[in-house]
């Protein structure tokens, strides 16, 4: 269910929240839409398996300002348990979830139509395309929003707050134990996510993951050695069920946060407070990362203190910059994403879904784009990728940027 209705901004709004929101959107939506995977530059690359990448920041920055988002939005409802605050935070959820599922369908729906076999009729390859369930991917980046927002909201409404400290410390502790007695860190079908994912969905609807691994060296000459790699494949799903639990530790940090958000109204106190807090989680990260190495795919709890960390300093930056000096000519752009959020996430799917499988003169849009002009034009495939990714998130700002000035804020 979506509304739209005007949103007053005021003075007391802080535009650098909207922004971070905003760079984190198209950051998702650039690195999803490359010109070609096999021409990517290293920084837009997730890490292999261990390891952190500026790619892998784009989602958990997006986490952390949900958790900041999600204080704000109960703040109305003064936190306090009731039938009605249950069933809308239970309504959103589904919704969420719903929507995530819809847009795999949609992707195997239009990629199966456009790969099948023209010489049948046209309904019987809709039919076809349409009957995809049975690989249906259940968990997804939409589903982890939709699990980790309901279960935030449910424990804010619940639990008295000076205790949620606590409960984000006791998940972290419990998934760490959990990740080492049970193989947690293998890229193996031993570890125990796979193992759970596995035995609740069956591999057809997990995501299928590769890494590649060096099996041995050849002597080439008296100088030089050739390392030779294998890429193992296995369905250890990167939004798996077991690595929502410390998501929702990392959107429960985000939501301490916004208390500092709401409580603390000098600006010069929040960077304070917000750089602090930084440090502090970053160090920590990157101090247990030598026991539980910073890891996006299972959501590693080192991973979330670290990206959590620089999301904190990342938005005290920005608030200096922006709410405290003034510097607000370069933040139209991102404002256009970061005021319909969610929305621009989905719209940034779609386009790349349809990108990908509408025919144009024989090609895909994407392909004619890519391959038939900016490889033709620029020569380097590499930097055709990128700037193929731009031009994508311009004609996703170009649409958000109506909304925008037309002050359409579509809620989720």
């Amino acid at each position: 269910m979506t509304t739209t209705e005007p949103i007053k901004k005021t003075s007391k709004r802080i535009l650098a929240l909207d922004i971070l929101r905003g760079i984190t959107i198209a950051g998702m939506i650039m690195v999803n839409n490359p010109g070609s995977w096999g021409a990517i530059y290293a920084p837009l690359k997730h890490a292999s398996w261990h390891g952190l990448t500026p790619t892998d920041l784009v989602f958990p920055f997006f986490m952390f300002i949900m958790g900041i988002s999600t204080y704000i939005s109960l703040r109305k409802y003064n936190f306090t348990y009731s039938h009605a605050t249950l069933v809308k935070i239970v309504k959103r959820t589904i919704v969420i979830f719903l929507i995530g599922l819809a847009i795999g369908w949609f992707s195997r729906f239009c990629y199966g139509l456009s790969g099948a076999d023209e010489t049948l009729p046209l309904g019987e390859r809709i039919l076809h395309a349409a009957n995809s369930f049975g690989s249906l991917r259940i968990l997804g980046v939409m589903q982890r929003l939709a699990l980790c927002y309901c279960a935030a909201s449910i424990i804010a409404i619940t639990v008295k707050h000076v205790r949620i400290p606590y409960i984000i410390g006791g998940i972290l502790v419990v998934y760490s134990a959990i990740l080492l007695l049970f193989n947690g860190l293998e890229f193996s079908l031993d570890n125990i996510i796979y193992t759970i994912d596995h035995a609740l969905f069956g591999d057809a609807h997990l995501y299928k993951d590769t890494v590649s691994s060096m099996i041995g060296t050849v002597q080439s000459s008296s100088e030089y050695s050739l390392q030779i790699f294998q890429r193992h494949t296995y369905p250890i799903d990167p939004e798996g069920l077991l690595s929502t639990l410390p998501s929702i530790a990392h959107v429960l940090i985000g939501f301490c946060c916004g208390q500092i958000i709401v409580n603390v109204k000098d600006n010069n106190l929040r960077v304070m407070n917000f750089f602090i807090i930084g440090t502090i989680l970053t160090f920590v990260g990157f101090l247990f990362s030598y026991g539980i190495p910073i890891n996006k795919k299972i959501w590693s709890p080192t991973f979330a203190l670290t990206t959590c960390g620089l999301a904190a300093s990342l938005l005290a930056l920005l608030i200096w910059i922006i709410d405290i000096k003034g510097y607000k000519k370069w933040t139209r752009f991102f404002e256009a994403f970061g005021v319909n959020p969610l929305f621009m996430y989905v719209l940034g799917g779609v386009l790349g879904i349809l990108f990908n499988t509408v025919p144009i003169g024989g090609h895909s849009i994407h392909t004619w784009l890519y391959s038939e002009a900016f490889v033709t034009w620029f020569g380097d495939k590499t930097f055709a990728s990128l700037v193929y990714a731009l031009v994508f998130i311009a004609i996703n700002w170009s649409i958000g940027y109506i909304l925008y000035k037309k002050k359409i804020y579509i809620k989720i």
